[in-house]
């Protein structure tokens, strides 16, 4: 009703898209869950036009905009939209980063508010915001050493895996802090580790209910 009368909720609305197609929804699905966040207020789909960076900010601009109805997501419906892509070796990963800023600002929701678009990179891997709930890092590593080094404290770790935010979850402050220190010192456009995951998960551990 106070959407029809054109009034704003007390909530933003949160559109997450990610490039993974199993490992990020799931993470920020079992978050949705563990905070007893609605879906209404908070919905997470992967990329549908590609993993590639720039694929996934085109998708997540496309869903806000035109909306979806098989997925019960009607247009330009959030009041924040996020686009969550690794760095890897990805090409467009820069162009990534360029279109969401380029968007960020410019778009408006259906109750005329001017929508916050933001990417979320991780380089190399979202893996390194779960290898940082376990230990500090610095250097640069690529994926498959990220992925090992996390197995040594989640055993059996595999992508697509259920269970990583209850297996991370006590770690979380201490995560939070290093990501923080991390994004202090490096951008995502410098090749040195560097995830924005800790920023959209205390947006969202803040949105639970009270």
């Amino acid at each position: 009703m106070a959407r029809k009368q054109g009034k704003r909720a007390s909530y933003d609305r949160i559109l997450i898209v990610s490039e993974g197609s199993k490992t990020e929804p799931l993470y920020f699905g079992e978050i949705r869950s563990f905070y007893k966040l609605n879906t209404a207020h908070v919905r997470v789909q992967p990329g549908a036009l590609g993993t590639q960076p720039l694929q996934v900010v085109e998708y997540a601009e496309q869903l806000f905009r035109m909306g979806d109805p098989h997925k019960g997501i009607q247009p330009r419906a959030f009041e924040q939209v996020y686009a969550l892509f690794d760095r890897d070796d990805h090409p467009t990963f820069h162009a990534a980063l360029a279109s969401a800023e380029a968007l960020n600002g410019k778009l408006k929701n259906d109750l005329g508010v001017v929508v916050k678009i933001e990417a979320i990179p991780s380089v190399p891997c979202f893996e390194l915001w779960l290898l940082l709930h376990f230990e500090d890092i610095h250097a640069p590593l690529h994926r498959a050493e990220v992925q090992q080094r996390l197995r040594q404290h989640l055993p059996g770790y595999a992508k697509g895996q259920a269970g990583q935010f209850a297996a991370t979850r006590l770690h979380i402050d201490l995560a939070t802090q290093r990501a923080t220190q991390l994004a202090l010192q490096h951008t995502a456009h410098d090749g040195r580790p560097f995830t924005g995951i800790h920023g959209l998960v205390s947006l969202l551990m803040k949105m639970k209910p009270r």
